[in-house]
């Protein structure tokens, strides 16, 4: 079988679909703070950013369209209010980068996973190195303006040891025990993200001038709080330290920057994401408490995801995926001829 004639299957062309509508809406909020960013250091990643998008769009619409499948409306520059105030801080928008840029290396590992054709293997390990480049230079830049959140630290122990008891998977009943540093790993990456997840809902409530919206905002906004408060309480019993929020990173302004299309898709599409990072918080979780905390943080997500997917279909906010050729239908269509 000839590599450079392989056709892209289902599974290649999601991925395309995929990256090309979440980089579209991710790209538009960066071309928005790179105008309001005063920070010189910042403004720079910023602009590497959106070039390397650029780049990468391009690619996406050549694979696309050499294959004859349509390329995805995604987000345009009809969804970026040009022009409207300042909402965030310039260390908030550099934290967004940085939690964005993460989510962006899971999607281009997952991407190349699934791919087998090698233009398209080649395509995902080039995205997967410009998103290390840009992990590296938003840790860097986080950590010279002294605003980097770096996860608890742990003392070592003398000598490794064994599992000797059933209280390790305690969290509610007897002595219990203390989290594991293979438990904070998710613990710490999902308040992380949740923190994130709130201000932004904050940001976009503040914003929007659509009652239904602003509502499915707030509602968003509450879960994320509750999730950070569930998280927190079982770092703090273990008198661990938390992330610091960045709520006040949000500035007063009412003038939105994006369309209410665009908040809407970027807060769902924050939520979807996070079930992955919770699955494998579960995964990984050997205490009964850590469990039953990241079961309740799923199912949540769930009903979130219900509210938004309901709302985003009735104002025809919501792009359709690839589907499945519906056999049934292609022999109803025979028929009638």
């Amino acid at each position: 079988m000839e590599k450079d004639n392989l056709k892209l299957t289902s599974s290649e062309i999601g991925t395309l679909w995929g990256e090309y509508v979440n980089g579209t809406a991710i790209d538009t909020v960066n071309r928005y703070m790179v105008t309001i960013i005063e920070d010189e250091s910042i403004k720079a990643i910023f602009e590497d950013a959106i070039k390397t998008f650029e780049k990468q769009k391009r690619q996406i619409v050549t694979l696309l369209e050499n294959e004859k499948f349509p390329v995805p409306i995604g987000f345009t520059e009809s969804d970026l209010n040009k022009g409207a105030k300042r909402l965030f801080s310039d260390i908030f928008c550099l934290n967004y980068l940085h939690i964005m840029t993460l989510h962006g290396l899971l999607g281009h590992s997952t991407s190349l996973a699934v791919s087998v054709r090698e233009d398209l293997r080649f395509f995902y390990d080039s995205c997967d190195n410009d998103g290390k480049r840009m992990y590296h230079q938003t840790i860097d830049l986080l950590l010279e303006k002294g605003s980097f959140q770096r996860d608890p630290l742990f003392y070592p122990a003398e000598n490794p040891e064994y599992v000797s008891s059933k209280d390790f998977t305690d969290g509610f009943f007897g002595k219990g025990r203390m989290l594991a540093a293979t438990e904070i790993i998710s613990i710490s990456f999902n308040l992380k993200k949740s923190i994130m997840a709130k201000t932004l809902a904050i940001a976009f409530s503040q914003v929007t001038q659509i009652k239904e919206v602003r509502k499915f905002l707030e509602y968003a906004e509450k879960i994320a709080n509750e999730q950070i408060k569930d998280f927190s309480k079982i770092m703090q019993t273990d008198n661990l330290p938390i992330p610091k929020s960045w709520e006040t990173e949000v500035t007063t302004s009412t003038d939105s920057p994006f369309s209410d299309k665009l908040m809407m898709y970027h807060t769902g599409f924050l939520f979807q994401i996070s079930q992955a990072y919770h699955g494998a918080g579960l995964a990984s979780a050997m205490r009964t408490d850590l469990v039953s905390t990241y079961e309740s943080t799923i199912l949540q997500n769930l009903m979130l995801t219900k509210k938004w997917f309901n709302i985003m279909v009735q104002n025809k906010w919501l792009e359709q995926p690839p589907l499945a050729p519906n056999r049934k239908e292609i022999a109803k269509e025979n028929n009638k001829k």
